[in-house]
């Protein structure tokens, strides 16, 4: 016989007698039953089995009322530990016997004794005898109660026999259950399963009538099941101010019913279960994302707050990790895992691991455990995670909170699982474990390294000052030139980053010193003084003079990381030509090259590259050059690499197609951003211009300070680009002002080229606008003088178009229909530049009297400019329509909505991959008439290649 049922435990960590609708009603019925039977002269066996605090004592404590009040008598004793040791102790205290003397008769006349005391106490009425937990019975009065069970019909009297056992699954193989002997006739069994759902809802509303529904479920979940301690966090939470939030720590819990009844819980449970339920704890810690002393593992934008997904090179299984560790059986830790699942104490994630069911229970399980003593759990974790072949991650989140290892295979463990991180971007995770493994004796030259790449980690943090001690704390040490070069770096990388540049080239001349016997550490050393100068004008001249100086004296002693520059310096200072440095940049990137300047030589080639309009060779460049460094490791080209490639991105689309991303600096209160403006900033800002988004722009613009920036070439294409944003919107004085000091601060530089800023000619373009047509005029005339120099499409057709607007007449109508004729070869980042130029044509025909061919000159203009996407110059080629005579604007001729249903129709079925013969199959239609339609769909949507449509397409896409 099976009967479910519940009971209500008291908050002092013992059931105690319930009232009211917390009474386990079935159980109290069917013992009723029984009592109404022995009163009627039936004795029996009755076992209350459950888990612990599911409210065996309760119910037992309500039948010896029922009794008493029925008129029977009751005689009733509660098992302790304590019993074990003497023999017949929980009989003889049940018959109120004194204990036994010490030698005084064996255990048959002991056993004599007692039927002799419980006949005299029953006498001729019916008889109650309640044993709660029994199975902690001494053996010899666990043996008599069996016995007494087996021979109740023999009494004098009706004896109703009950007895609460305990059932829960241990680790430790328990005793045979009390009734494992008896005739199941014999033996009538009652079951209290843990708390569905539903019942402890209503025993948390009949406590908290006014509970908020996700209030009850969050308590519901952290009693996991057990009444026992539900009722003690009500008892924890219960307030007079209303009820607590439910926390997911004891320390936030008073009086402390809850972690005292999980302790007593595991009290109950044996020393093996309590070993392995702790150790259990500490591995849903690390799953959970937390560390053993609260922190998180997860860098704080990527912890959401869901338990981590297992590694994926882990393949051990919990209950293998948890054997290994506790030295229990594999078999008895599946089993309890699974009864522990049943009764709702574990549930298991999305993974399949068994989780604690709320991480207040987690963290009660927990509770007073020393932390010399989870230190020493997580390490032997690890340690058996790696006798498993688990990933280093997993093997290295159990490490953290630990003291050191001493152990070869811990720093080794936690430098990869650093690498693993830094190769997801999680880069609080990897500067997390390189701390960790810091913390192991390690020698100077692995010390060396790891400090080096964790102060990298962390003084790419701006709000991190922990950085640069780091950094030079390695640079002390003994070790690998290579790697100290390395460190070397870093340091400099991240001084010149905080404008420290003198300081940052200091630091390699200290280490240039030690390696005067190496040429391949001093040639590093110098291509990295001439980046790392960068910040301070004086520093730049002064390191790009010793350089070609070095050159000069002992060329032979000068890679092509250094030769490169050198090419680079020329390019700038307007005094070589793209077709002469590209032969020279190709012909350096042929030769060896160390791997501590290679990074120098692929970004400084690209950038050259990139001037050149040579964009797929530069991409090349710049990916090569990425992939070949080492994660996480500062260095002085990295940032230089990056830059190139967004300026790569833009001359590929231009700024019309350019995606418009706001850095987070920029986006706080009243539109300021915080720092210096740089580079992508100069990017951001031109895009937002071009795609007609004057009020961002502006507000943009307007968000920095310059007042106090420090000088940079990143500064000065801010300068430029706020100087476009100006002009854009009129003010043709505040973008005078930026052009020239953009100019004034880039001469100083020794950078003269338009390739770099074209600042000449915008300065140009606003003296126009001003009236200045003979400043204009000479501004016009340099430019051009040194865009003939560099000699590509795009830089000289945008000189010969402000020199033959500041030029007018014919002359000026031949310059710009010269810079048509260039522009129309330059690559499709161009566009731009060509609508420019198809724009001055235009304005120049119009004032000329040729109003016919202005038109058709503009209209190609707007085409074109729709194609490109620049809003800002499709509204200036619409005026300029106007003035020429245009009826009316010029209809979007261009893009995706101006294909007709058949053109549509055709470019889907293209851009899924169909060949002209299928789709004139699928449509019905000549080969010739499919042709005819790709053609004026690629004109409409400015492509060369079938690859092109669906991007081209967009929205319409399939």
């Amino acid at each position: 016989m099976s009967v479910s049922q519940h009971a209500r435990p008291g908050p002092t960590g013992r059931p105690v007698r319930a009232s009211g609708q917390d009474q386990p009603y079935e159980a109290v019925a069917l013992l009723a039953a029984h009592i109404a039977r022995a009163r009627a002269g039936t004795g029996g066996l009755v076992v209350l089995r459950g888990a612990t605090g599911t409210g065996r004592t309760t119910a037992l404590e309500e039948a010896r009322a029922r009794a008493a009040a029925d008129g029977l008598r009751v005689l009733h004793v509660r098992c302790s530990p304590r019993d074990a040791g003497t023999p017949f102790a929980v009989a003889r205290r049940l018959l109120d016997l004194p204990p036994a003397a010490a030698g005084g008769g064996g255990e048959r006349e002991r056993d004599e004794e007692l039927w002799c005391a419980l006949r005299a106490a029953a006498g001729r009425e019916a008889l109650l005898v309640a044993v709660d937990d029994v199975h902690r019975a001494d053996a010899p009065s666990h043996r008599w109660l069996v016995e007494l069970a087996r021979h109740l019909d023999g009494l004098p009297a009706p004896v109703l026999l009950v007895v609460t056992e305990r059932t829960q699954y241990d680790v430790d193989p328990p005793r045979q259950g009390f009734a494992h002997t008896l005739p199941p006739a014999l033996v009538h069994t009652c079951t209290l399963p843990p708390l569905t759902e539903e019942t402890a809802a209503a025993l948390i509303r009949a406590r908290v009538p006014d509970a908020p529904p996700s209030w009850a479920k969050e308590c519901a979940r952290a009693a996991a099941g057990s009444p026992l301690l539900l009722c003690a966090l009500l008892d924890d939470l219960d307030a007079p101010d209303g009820q607590q939030p439910v926390p997911v720590t004891t320390a936030a819990l008073y009086p402390g019913a809850y972690p005292a009844a999980v302790a007593w819980w595991l009290d109950s449970a044996g020393r093996v279960t309590t070993q392995v339920a702790r150790t259990l704890a500490v591995l849903d810690e690390d799953w959970d994302g937390t560390g053993g002393s609260g922190g998180t593992v997860l860098a704080p934008e990527q912890h959401s707050g869901e338990p981590q997904p297992p590694d994926p090179g882990d393949p051990v299984e919990p209950a293998t990790l948890l054997a290994r560790v506790t030295g229990a059986a594999p078999a008895r830790i599946t089993g309890w895992l699974t009864a522990m699942t049943g009764l709702g104490l574990l549930t298991q994630d999305h993974a399949g691991r068994p989780r604690y069911a709320h991480p207040l229970l987690r963290d009660a399980v927990l509770a007073g455990v020393p932390e010399t003593w989870r230190h020493a759990t997580r390490r032997a974790v690890a340690e058996a995670m790696l006798h498993h072949g688990a990933g280093t991650s997993a093997i290295a989140r159990q490490l953290l909170p630990t003291g050191p290892v001493g152990a070869d295979w811990a720093p080794d463990v936690l430098q990869d699982a650093a690498h693993h991180a830094l190769s997801e971007g999680r880069c609080e995770d990897a500067a997390a474990f390189l701390r960790r493994a810091l913390a192991e004796p390690l020698p100077d030259g692995r010390r060396l390294r790891l400090l080096t790449e964790l102060g990298s980690l962390e003084a790419a943090r701006e709000d991190s000052a922990a950085g640069i001690p780091r950094l030079t704390e390695a640079l002390r040490l003994p070790g690998d030139p290579q790697e100290r070069v390395r460190a070397a770096f870093a340091l400099g990388t991240v001084l010149a980053a905080r404008g420290r540049a003198r300081a940052a080239v200091d630091v390699l001349h200290t280490v240039y010193d030690q390696f005067t016997d190496r040429p391949d550490l001093v040639g590093a050393l110098r291509t990295a003084s001439v980046l790392l100068a960068d910040g301070d004008q004086e520093l730049r001249r002064d390191v790009h003079r010793l350089l070609r100086d070095a050159a000069a004296r002992t060329p032979e002693l000068i890679g092509p990381a250094a030769r490169v520059l050198l090419v680079r310096h020329g390019v700038t200072a307007g005094l070589v030509s793209a077709g002469d440095a590209m032969p020279q940049v190709r012909q350096l990137l042929t030769e060896p090259v160390d791997p501590l300047t290679e990074p120098f030589l692929l970004g400084t080639a690209a950038a050259v590259a990139q001037w050149a309009d040579a964009l797929d060779e530069a991409d090349r460049l710049v990916e090569r050059g990425l992939a070949g460094e080492r994660p996480g490791l500062l260095h002085p080209m990295h940032e230089a690499m990056l830059h190139t490639r967004a300026d790569i991105a833009a001359a590929r689309v231009g700024h019309g197609r350019l995606p418009v991303r706001i850095p987070p600096c920029c986006e706080g209160p009243r539109d300021t951003c915080a720092g210096t403006p740089g580079n992508l900033h100069a990017h951001t800002l031109l895009a937002l211009v071009e795609q007609g988004r004057p009020e961002e722009a502006r507000r943009f613009a307007d968000g920095f300070d310059l007042r106090d920036a420090p000088p940079s070439w990143e500064l000065n294409r801010f300068l430029y680009a706020r100087g476009v944003q100006r002009a854009s919107v009129g003010d043709h004085t505040g973008a005078l002002h930026d052009f020239l000091e953009c100019g004034r601060r880039q001469a100083a530089r020794e950078v003269i080229s338009p390739v770099v800023t074209p600042w000449r000619t915008a300065a140009a373009e606003s003296r126009i606008a001003l009236g200045h047509h003979r400043e204009a005029l000479a501004l016009a005339e340099e430019e051009l003088r040194l865009a003939r120099v560099w000699g590509t499409p795009r830089t000289l057709g945008r000189a010969l178009r402000v020199l033959g607007t500041a030029t007018g007449g014919r002359r000026g109508l031949e310059l710009a229909e010269e810079a048509v004729r260039l522009l129309r070869d330059a690559p499709a980042g161009a566009a731009g530049e060509l609508v420019a130029a198809l724009l001055a044509q235009g304005r120049q025909l119009t004032a000329a009297g040729e109003r016919a061919r202005a038109r058709a000159c503009l209209r190609e203009a707007a085409e074109r400019a729709e194609q490109a996407g620049t809003v800002r110059q499709s509204a200036l080629v619409e005026e300029a329509l106007r003035e020429a005579g245009a009826r009316r604007p010029a209809a979007a001729r261009t893009g995706a909505a101006s294909l007709t249903d058949s053109e549509r129709r055709i470019a889907r079925l293209a851009a899924e991959g169909r060949t002209n013969a299928e789709i004139a199959d699928l449509l019905h239609l000549a080969r010739r008439t499919v042709e005819t339609h790709l053609t004026s769909v690629y004109r409409k949507l400015g492509i060369r290649r079938r690859g092109e449509l669906r991007p081209a397409l967009g929205q319409d896409a399939p």
